[in-house]
């Protein structure tokens, strides 16, 4: 195998694993730490939390690790597609489809809740912010919990995937 080809699949192998592991942590923080000290605060400090939180976290570092390991991801199981690649193609590929899951349920249920969050208002002008918080809370954890879990999956197999590409004499 070429030289360069190599090393670009090592690059963005390795690029992809850094991407996915940074947001990984981030879910995770959130699941096992801030999400249970939230729990235990009242309605008005949850909801004042959290829509903080929610509208800081549209941020550049947030966004490199966010929207990048996606396009990372799909371009090392890309480029592991020739069949030079193939030991390490469904690694990278499975990877692609795990945080592809977490990526989607953050889009698809996470984001709505925040805006649905956002558009409750001020939290000390919310007539019931106890209602507030139960139809937000309970489903945000939990679906933050299995993008937490897939996220670790994705770069669990994109570690697998760079083991694979650094075996000696491996074609990858």
């Amino acid at each position: 195998m070429h030289a360069a080809r190599r090393t670009a699949r090592a690059w963005t192998l390795g690029s992809a694993t850094v991407a996915t592991g940074l947001i990984a942590g981030f879910f995770y923080a959130y699941a096992c730490s801030v999400m249970f000290g939230l729990a235990r605060v009242d309605d008005h400090t949850f909801i004042t939390a959290m829509q903080w939180i929610n509208a800081t976290v549209r941020n550049g570092w947030f966004a490199a690790s966010f929207f990048g390991a996606l396009p990372l991801t799909a371009a090392a199981a890309i480029l592991h597609v020739r069949r030079d690649g193939r030991r390490v193609l469904p690694w990278a590929a499975a990877a692609f489809l795990l945080y592809a899951a977490a990526f989607a349920i953050t889009m698809g249920i996470s984001v709505p809740l925040n805006e649905e969050l956002a558009a409750a208002g001020d939290p000390g002008a919310i007539g019931d912010p106890g209602a507030v918080r139960a139809a937000y809370e309970d489903v945000w954890v939990r679906w933050n919990l299995v993008r937490t879990l897939a996220s670790i999956a994705a770069v669990v197999c994109l570690v697998r995937a760079l083991i694979v590409h650094a075996r000696p004499g491996a074609r990858a």
